[in-house]
């Protein structure tokens, strides 16, 4: 299998309130837009996220028509965590989970945009790369 691009949609009440978000305070912009749907992409990111009005007759499977993104993270890994996390403040974004950093070295923190959708950015303080 050859993937030739990457997306995650999700389930919100407002579409445009976590677009809007998304453009503001993490530097995606706006491919498509419709009735009941945003489309952003940004070039790091490395996939296009998508958002979709709750209950959208034209979702697929039925069964997740009615349920909002919930129960997940959306993660970035960015090079500067500290440098985010003062920006994000400075915009007024309110921090879900202050920044702290984990034993195996992941320095985090979590924003939650408006419609509840929750955003982690995350810097490794050790190189995930080296083999043990």
């Amino acid at each position: 299998m050859q993937i030739t691009a990457s997306a995650i949609s999700l389930n919100v009440q407002d579409p445009v309130e976590s677009a809007t978000f998304a453009k503001q305070h993490l530097g995606f912009t706006q491919d498509m837009v419709g009735d009941g749907f945003v489309s952003l992409s940004k070039q790091d990111a490395g996939f296009n996220l998508i958002y979709l009005r709750t209950g959208l007759e034209t979702f697929k499977p039925d069964s997740m028509r009615g349920r909002n993104a919930d129960g997940l993270l959306v993660v970035f890994v960015v090079d500067n965590i500290d440098e985010e996390y003062t920006r994000l403040q400075r915009e007024g974004v309110q921090i879900t989970t202050p920044i702290q950093t984990e034993a195996w070295g992941e320095r985090f923190f979590q924003v939650t945009d408006p419609n509840g959708v929750v955003v982690q950015l995350v810097q490794w303080m050790v190189d995930t790369t080296r083999e043990s």
